[in-house]
């Protein structure tokens, strides 16, 4: 199984463009895409999607208010979403990863409402929406994928709400590695061992946590022997102990009938 995402390696600050997409023989085929579609189908999205994209670290991919064209399909890497309060402060909405869309938040108001930023050097996929939605009429199965796509960003920015309303610091911070556990499983790498590829503080800030509890907590989970932590690679040594405390207990699921934290791939969900 594999451990790490796919690396390359560019000058720093540059932004190589221009590359072709192409979704037949990408190895996020079965992320990004719906199961069952036919060549012909693959062939004809290859058609419309235009370039692929390498967006330095630290690189914004898009602004916010800035007039939307494109989704964006992340092929490797991983990006930061946040907002700017009156203030001029980040609020971190999310972090996202290969197989995973940006953009989205934009396609109602044909304008993006909030920045996105490469936490490491990353690739993506432009895909013109307008071309995109042609599609749609054309292949019912696609239009289905994204629509449980949307649902399932609905879904995480619920889930965020909940993070920062409801839960206890130690919750909040269980949920968050289960979380990205879950989707680091699904891509296919390991679900106990992984980079944490942002800072402490921009975690801190996702959670509504200040970089202080952050460490404390990491330092708290690492004496009870939930994980062990190497720089930024954690290891989970007690992944069914960590499901629980997000759940809302120590040792044991809750009862039933009671609030439940489900953790997949899509986020953690409550039931």
């Amino acid at each position: 199984m594999m451990s790490q995402p796919l690396q390359y390696h560019a000058a720093p600050g540059a932004q190589l463009t221009g590359f072709k997409a192409g979704c037949a023989g990408c190895g996020m085929q079965r992320v990004c895409l719906p199961m069952g579609l036919e060549q012909a189908d693959i062939g004809q999205l290859d058609e419309i999607i235009g370039r692929r994209r390498r967006i330095a670290r630290d690189q914004r991919l898009y602004n916010m208010d800035e007039p939307f064209a494109n989704l964006y399909a992340i092929r490797f890497g991983h990006f930061k979403t946040f907002l700017l309060n009156a203030g001029g402060e980040q609020q971190i909405s999310g972090f996202q990863m290969a197989g995973e869309l940006l953009g989205m938040d934009a396609i109602g108001a044909g304008r993006h409402h909030g920045n996105a930023v490469a936490l490491e050097d990353s690739e993506v996929c432009e895909i013109p929406f307008a071309r995109l939605e042609e599609l749609f009429g054309r292949m019912p199965t696609l239009l289905h994928h994204f629509h449980r796509t949307m649902s399932q960003e609905i879904m995480r920015e619920q889930n965020v709400m909940l993070l920062l309303g409801n839960m206890r610091a130690e919750q909040r911070f269980a949920a968050f590695l289960v979380n990205l556990s879950a989707r680091y499983a699904a891509l296919g790498y390991s679900a106990t061992s992984f980079q944490l590829r942002m800072s402490r503080e921009d975690i801190g800030n996702y959670l509504g946590l200040t970089i202080e509890s952050i460490s404390r907590l990491l330092s708290r989970f690492k004496q009870q022997h939930w994980l062990r932590v190497d720089k930024r690679e954690v290891t989970l040594l007690e992944p069914a102990t960590l499901k629980a405390l997000a759940a809302g207990s120590d040792s044991a699921p809750q009862a039933p009938g009671r609030l439940r934290v489900v953790a997949s791939a899509t986020g953690t969900l409550v039931a």
